[in-house]
C-alpha cells in the first residue's frame, strides 16, 4: 500500500477560526458589518442592508480562508468570457446597441412609461386623482415632480411604489387603455 496522502483543504484551526468569524457576524449592527466589508474588500460599501452585507462578508471570509476558485474554473471562466460579445458603452448584454446614447446632462427616459401626453388617472377614497406623462417627469395638480413615487406619497401619505399605484404594475406600464387615459 502507499502512503496516506496529505489532507486537502484549510487544518482544524482554520477551521475554527474561520467559524469564530462567521458566528460573530451574527452579532455585528450594519455600520460594523459595513466597517468590517471596507476591511475585508478595500472599499466603502454601497448598501445598508444588513443580511446582504453578512452573505458577502461571510463568503469572503470563506475565500480568504480555503482559497478562491480553483485554477480549472478560472481559466473556464476566461474561455467563456472570450465567447461573449463585448460589453461597453452603449451595448446590451445581447451585444446589441441602444438607438441612441443617453448623455450625462440628459439621463435616457425609462421605457416603462407611457407615451409624453399620457393622463393616468387613479381613484383613491372618493377622488380621482390625474396625473400627466411629461418628457421629463409628471405634472400633477399643476405642479411638476420627477417621479410618481413621490405623487402617490403626497396622495397617500405612505410611501408606494408609483408604477404599482398608478399603473397597476411594478415596473411596467399597460397600454394607454388600462389605468392611463389618452
Amino acid at each position: 500500500m502507499g502512503s496516506p496522502k496529505p489532507p486537502r483543504g484549510p487544518d482544524a484551526a482554520t477551521v475554527a477560526k474561520t467559524a469564530a468569524e462567521l458566528a460573530a457576524l451574527a452579532d455585528l449592527s450594519v455600520s460594523g458589518l459595513a466597517r468590517k466589508y471596507e476591511e475585508l474588500f478595500g472599499t466603502p460599501c454601497r448598501t445598508r442592508n444588513k443580511q446582504y452585507l453578512r452573505k458577502r462578508l461571510a463568503f469572503k471570509i470563506q475565500e480568504l480562508a480555503e482559497g478562491g476558485l480553483s485554477p480549472r474554473a478560472l481559466a473556464r471562466i476566461e474561455e467563456l468570457q472570450k465567447s461573449l460579445p463585448p460589453l461597453g458603452p452603449g451595448a446590451t448584454a445581447k451585444g446589441s446597441r441602444r438607438k441612441s446614447e443617453p448623455t450625462a446632462a440628459e439621463p435616457e427616459r425609462d421605457p416603462r412609461l407611457p407615451a409624453p401626453g399620457i393622463v393616468l388617472t387613479r381613484r383613491y377614497g372618493k377622488t380621482e386623482h390625474r396625473v400627466t406623462v411629461l418628457e421629463k417627469g409628471f405634472e400633477y395638480k399643476g405642479k411638476p415632480y420627477r417621479s410618481l413615487s413621490k405623487i402617490a406619497r403626497e396622495i397617500t401619505g405612505t410611501s408606494w411604489n408609483g408604477f404599482l399605484f398608478f399603473l397597476g404594475r411594478k415596473g411596467s406600464a399597460r397600454d394607454a387603455e388600462g389605468s392611463a387615459k389618452a
